[in-house]
């Protein structure tokens, strides 16, 4: 009787780890590095209803998308499988700096 391989079961991805490659969709217009990598996304809170609350900041409080990039990540959220709901909460404390930045972020952007 010959020996079967099993193979390694690979998990499918987490809610929380799709919603994460969702983000990295997200690109602020003025700087060619996702949101994600640029350390803007500072918590993904999920409740037993699979309901997303996401905090994050901008750069700046001026930064000219203030007014449109909270509603796009909310939007990119929602369209997670297996999301039934997601809200953004924009937050200035504490205040971005570039250390918050990936270092694939950081390299990309000449910081390295």
């Amino acid at each position: 009787m010959a020996e079967t391989e099993t193979l390694p079961q690979t998990e499918a991805p987490s809610l929380e780890e799709r919603i994460v490659e969702a983000l990295k969709t997200v690109y602020d217009p003025e700087i060619p590095v996702d949101i994600y990598e640029m350390g803007l996304i500072y918590d993904i809170q999920l409740d037993d209803a699979n309901n997303a609350h996401v905090l994050m900041t901008l750069t700046s409080p001026a930064c000219p998308v203030a007014g449109t990039l909270p509603g796009e990540v909310e939007m990119k959220v929602a369209g997670v499988a297996g999301v039934e709901s997601s809200k953004v909460e924009l937050v200035w404390d504490p205040a971005w700096n570039p250390e918050m930045m990936s270092e694939a972020a950081k390299l990309e952007l000449g910081f390295l």
